[in-house]
């Protein structure tokens, strides 16, 4: 049971740790901020992670992400993999990848799994090797150990342990891990942005070397890379029948500052830039969309302000509203209540949306 520490509502749906009620974060932001803040850099000092974006006007400019990090010498960007090397700018270049990366069987736990080639066959002959799930090969899963947000839920946290690991991984290797029985790649983590151009390198090399048979690139993101990276991930994906998943984690600007302790305006531009590019290959669906139903912040309001600017923009871009489990710093939530998904996924189909799924429904509890 958690308590406001504006308002003094109590529920099990208010998160202690983060000290704040939804509405009191909507409603007094500039006021209840700063202890939110202290929880972000919290967050981050027990990794060794910066704590804010470095904005030195002598140092250099990443511009990778939303961060627009300036790096002075011998200092890192936001991500901790960026970093101004006596004023060369290295990290996540395509000789330099920090990642691990493991086989999944297909079809796997994917956020699209329910439209895409690998869990449906959608886009056979072209971009599925059948008419169903591909029961017997293999989507090579890459982890970057790298995120430009800082979500207090963070379901994969324990890759900020590995930020700082001094083993790296070329594009040629990860490309020359893709086998006989691989069809598809996903770049997730943490998250590819700070890391992209080992992922697009990656791609490239691993596409010329499997030319003539299938291997889709797909990308699970944040959404916040700079806007020039937004073409070739989109080529890339196309060409291949892979898909772009965005985590949309949340409509209200001051919750999504709260909870991922940077804005959500670059993510939402991006979506929409994306999505100008549905038409060119409307089966399998190349843009997805999903959101981690938090308790008590991720309510109806945040999904129906999502569900109503993707619906603006095209009704039949996939929609899948994800079960969380407590974990990193909002440990003291409970998990997705099986009636929190269902009235959201009655939100966001009344906002317009013709294809929702409720994903991770092991997850759900009965709690709330």
């Amino acid at each position: 049971m958690g308590t406001c520490r504006r308002c003094n509502k109590s529920s099990i749906t208010i998160s202690n740790t983060l000290g704040y009620c939804a509405e009191c974060i909507r409603t007094h932001f500039d006021e209840v901020w700063p202890h939110m803040g202290k929880v972000h850099e919290e967050s981050r000092r027990r990794f060794r992670l910066p704590l804010y974006a470095p904005k030195d006007p002598y140092g250099l400019e990443c511009r990778g992400c939303v961060r627009d990090c300036q790096i002075g010498k011998g200092k890192l960007g936001y991500c901790g993999i960026r970093r101004n090397d006596q004023g060369r700018l290295k990290g996540g270049r395509p000789h330099e990848g920090n990642l691990y990366f493991y086989y999944d069987a297909l079809p796997t736990n994917c956020v699209a799994d329910w439209v895409c080639p690998a869990g449906t066959g959608a886009g056979y002959p072209t971009y599925a090797i059948r008419e169903g799930p591909e029961y017997g090969y293999y989507n090579l899963a890459v982890f970057y150990h790298a995120c430009s947000f800082n979500c207090l839920y963070c379901q994969n946290w324990n890759f900020k342990k590995r930020t700082f690991s001094k083993t790296r991984l070329p594009a040629k290797d990860l490309a020359g891990a893709v086998n006989d029985r691989t069809t598809c790649i996903c770049y997730f983590g943490g998250d590819p942005t700070p890391q992209i151009l080992h992922a697009f390198t990656a791609s490239r090399l691993a596409i010329k070397a499997t030319r003539g048979r299938i291997l889709r690139i797909c990308w699970e993101t944040n959404g916040s890379m700079d806007e020039r990276f937004l073409k070739t991930m989109a080529e890339l994906s196309l060409r291949s029948g892979g898909c772009i998943k965005f985590d949309i984690k949340a409509w209200s600007k001051d919750i999504h500052m709260a909870l991922c302790g940077v804005t959500n305006k670059r993510t939402l531009d991006n979506f929409e830039k994306l999505a100008v590019r549905i038409h060119k290959r409307p089966i399998p669906p190349f843009l997805i969309a999903s959101t981690l139903l938090v308790p008590g912040y991720v309510d109806e309001r945040e999904v129906e302000g999502i569900a109503k600017f993707i619906s603006s923009l095209n009704p039949d871009i996939p929609y899948a509203l994800l079960g969380f489990y407590p974990h990193f710093y909002m440990r003291d939530l409970p998990p997705t209540s099986k009636r929190h998904a269902m009235r959201c996924k009655e939100v966001a189909e009344k906002a317009g949306l013709r294809n929702v799924r409720i994903g991770n429904i092991h997850l759900l509890s009965t709690y709330y």
